[in-house]
């Protein structure tokens, strides 16, 4: 067996792929989902399907996913045609909306106007009421990336996760204030690549759905 030294391992460049799941019916009817487990929807599961074919003949050796069923079976569309496993972790689940998740943005707008417009600019200052804050989301899901780069050193990771976690890692690695939260956009299925390397993130790709051709093209992907 060959031993590396620290050294050795500080250097081995960590790929990462990360995908957002499928639509659900609530991302097109602008619903709040947050942690509620919603399914994909018949668009989803076609999404699903097709990012698992773009990455078919992509190598990557680990899959991890939020154990919300949206992000889960995404991710079990794209393990299995590689014949692995996805484990599960709860540090990538959707951000907690508190007394917001079920209810249509135009609930929200007349029960809490003032902190949805604040959610919608600056992002940064608003607690969900009974849930989490975006510091609280980037902190859990940051330390679940420092941890897939410890024990998978030099390989290549899928990570299946949501919106706003997506983003909160995004504006992370680009060393960004999560005031840039807006600023990224990420469609259901998009892929974003990037790398680990010497105590340094690098960003390959961002937002790409061009696995979903044409069939999607125009279509406002909304919700969290």
């Amino acid at each position: 067996m060959e031993i590396l030294n620290d050294d050795e391992k500080k250097s081995l460049k960590t790929r990462f792929i990360l995908v957002r799941h499928g639509e659900t019916s609530w991302n097109l009817e602008g619903r709040y989902q947050g942690q509620i487990d919603t399914p994909l929807s018949p668009v989803g599961l076609k999404q699903g399907q097709l990012v698992a074919e773009a990455l078919k003949n992509v190598h990557f050796d680990v899959v991890y996913a939020s154990p919300l069923s949206r992000s889960y079976e995404t991710a079990m569309m794209c393990a299995d045609l590689h014949g692995l496993k996805v484990d599960k972790d709860e540090r990538l689940l959707e951000i907690n909306h508190g007394k917001w998740e079920g209810l249509h943005s135009t609930e929200i707008e007349g029960q809490y106007p003032d902190l949805l417009a604040r959610w919608r600019t600056t992002v940064v200052d608003v607690q969900m009421p009974d849930g989490e804050n975006i510091e609280d989301v980037r902190r859990r899901a940051m330390a679940a990336f420092y941890d897939y780069v410890e024990k998978n050193k030099g390989q290549t990771i899928l990570v299946v996760a949501h919106d706003a976690v997506n983003k909160a890692v995004l504006c992370d690695i680009l060393e960004m204030e999560q005031t840039h939260f807006w600023q990224m956009k990420q469609d259901n299925t998009c892929i974003n690549v990037f790398e680990y390397e010497n105590g340094k993130w690098r960003l390959v790709l961002m937002n790409s759905t061009a696995h979903l051709g044409f069939l999607f093209s125009g279509v406002e992907q909304k919700g969290l």
